[in-house]
């Protein structure tokens, strides 16, 4: 009996105090329920409410991510417009200058572009099957691009006025003094034109156009401004240097000339006082 005892007398001690513990809550007065059950309420909102605030946080991280992607993604399309208004003015800008010239001109898209050596070449997507052959003029609606040195049946390479290679007659206005325009290779934005005589004319955002001599650009078409005009010392000539209008880098589109140029000196002075007056009403 003693070993059954031994055996059941925990069982029975843990029965005994839950019998208790039963009694006691439901002959305890009502106040102290109420009591313990609002002590009890408020340890639960505490902590429900600690989890309540992390769920918050949790969602607002989410949120911050989804506004984050909406963000980039408007961001992108934004882009994406004003990228295409800029390619569809540049659009309307040759076909504006299309209309307005004397001689034939095949539209081109620039494919390819090499321009961070000394020889500066871009591809077009246009070549012999659309009448291009080699040393054709290629100009934009800002002044000259280059010339056409290799041609296939659907591409021809382009050589950039940005290549020390480049050489091209051309002519200050007003003064018409006339020198040979180059790239020395030692940077984008500056061109030099020799062979320019002391005793001419020369002054500082003159323009430099295609001189009357030239075999693959028509007369008159522009080139540049002058940037700076100085003396070396022991030198008899000028030491001009030209800010192109056309930037290489950023082109995408251009016209190649398919019409050989007229180098009489009567339409070279029409184009030259033509081109004057377009260039000064733009600046």
């Amino acid at each position: 009996m003693n070993r059954l005892w031994q055996r059941i007398r925990d069982w029975a001690l843990l029965g005994g105090l839950l019998s208790i513990s039963l009694l006691v809550l439901l002959t305890a007065n009502e106040p102290m329920l109420r009591g313990l059950r609002a002590r009890s309420l408020e340890a639960t909102a505490a902590v429900e409410g600690m989890f309540a605030g992390l769920g918050r946080y949790v969602r607002a991280l989410d949120e911050n991510d989804r506004l984050r992607d909406q963000n980039i993604t408007l961001s992108n399309q934004v882009a994406l417009m004003r990228a295409a208004e800029a390619e569809n003015h540049r659009l309307e800008s040759l076909l504006g200058l299309a209309d307005t010239l004397d001689y034939s001109v095949t539209a081109a898209r620039v494919i390819f572009k090499d321009i961070t050596h000394q020889r500066n070449e871009i591809m077009l997507d246009v070549g012999r099957v659309d009448g291009i052959r080699e040393n054709m003029a290629v100009i934009d609606t800002h002044g000259i691009v280059g010339k056409v040195i290799l041609v296939s049946e659907h591409s021809s390479w382009v050589m950039t006025f940005l290549n020390t290679e480049f050489y091209v007659p051309a002519r200050i206005l007003p003064s018409m003094t006339d020198g040979i325009l180059r790239w020395k290779g030692d940077g984008f934005n500056r061109l030099v034109l020799d062979h320019i005589v002391l005793s001419a004319e020369v002054a500082i955002s003159d323009q430099v156009v295609i001189s009357g001599t030239s075999s693959i650009f028509q007369p008159a078409y522009p080139v540049g401004s002058i940037d700076s005009v100085f003396v070396e010392p022991g030198m008899s000539s000028w030491t001009i240097f030209v800010s192109p209008f056309s930037q290489i880098d950023n082109i995408s589109h251009v016209f190649v000339v398919t019409t050989p140029p007229a180098n009489s000196v009567e339409s070279y002075v029409l184009l030259g006082t033509a081109a004057s007056g377009d260039q000064q009403s733009d600046q």
